[in-house]
């Protein structure tokens, strides 16, 4: 059966995801990766959602955050329906309100990690003081502050993804969405990051919907989904260890 929250605040949410369906269609063959998913997320909590390879969890990912579009259903986050945007409101909508990270790191390569992680600050606008301090702090925070100066061809897998974790959560965003955050990280980094990720939704007041296998990163969310035949199942005792991919 697929998860219901208690009743509750409309306020007390930042996520509303209703009836989510995507298909991809090639010729004749439709693939069904979510079948009318819904999903509730309260503000300030950590939520994770696990399930095999292919069972949709990064593009649940890329709904709540407007990088893709659904075939039928709602998605509303931090206030905004996310699925009546336009091109040019989405891009404004994830510039101010989220954070993401990405599977891979997607770091821009002629940039250093500092200059990597100031970007979403330089477009919001922010005074060039506040920008220096806050990135100073955020690659503090994941272990790198001997490597702000080194390009992602000068930085190994675990650090490129420390720099992007850094990046997305630079700007104390509303909603951080993270698909497979520490994925790339031996088992004391993870732990650290995960800590990191822990610190944002205490001390900052980030909501987090983070796609992950690693059971660091499970033991530690709030709420645990498992998504199976395109629906949530709530998470349970017996979820919290390795699925495999």
């Amino acid at each position: 059966m697929t998860h219901e929250r208690g009743a509750g605040p409309d306020d007390d949410l930042l996520v509303r995801a209703d009836g989510l369906v995507r298909e991809y269609r090639s010729g004749d063959a439709v693939l069904h990766v979510l079948r009318g998913l819904a999903l509730q997320v309260r503000r300030g909590s950590f939520v994770a959602v696990t399930g095999r390879s292919g069972a949709g969890k990064t593009t649940l990912l890329n709904l709540l955050g407007g990088i893709d579009r659904p075939t039928a259903g709602r998605v509303e986050t931090a206030g905004a329906v996310v699925t009546d945007l336009g091109d040019e409101e989405l891009v404004r909508f994830r510039r101010d309100r989220l954070g993401i990270v990405f599977q891979a790191a997607c770091l821009i390569p002629m940039l250093s990690a500092a200059e990597n992680v100031e970007l979403p600050l330089r477009l919001r606008r922010t005074e060039s003081g506040d920008r220096d301090a806050r990135v100073r702090d955020a690659l503090a925070a994941v272990g790198l502050t001997g490597r702000i100066d080194h390009r992602p061809d000068e930085l190994s897998g675990g650090e490129q993804q420390r720099v992007a974790i850094a990046r997305a959560l630079v700007t104390h965003p509303d909603l951080l969405l993270a698909d497979e955050p520490t994925s790339q990280l031996d088992v004391e980094t993870s732990r650290m990051i995960v800590g990191v990720l822990r610190a944002a939704v205490v001390e900052d007041g980030v909501t987090i919907v983070a796609a992950s296998h690693d059971p660091v990163l499970l033991d530690a969310a709030d709420e645990l989904y498992a998504l199976e035949d395109g629906v949530l199942v709530a998470g349970t005792v017996a979820a919290r260890v390795h699925i495999p991919r």
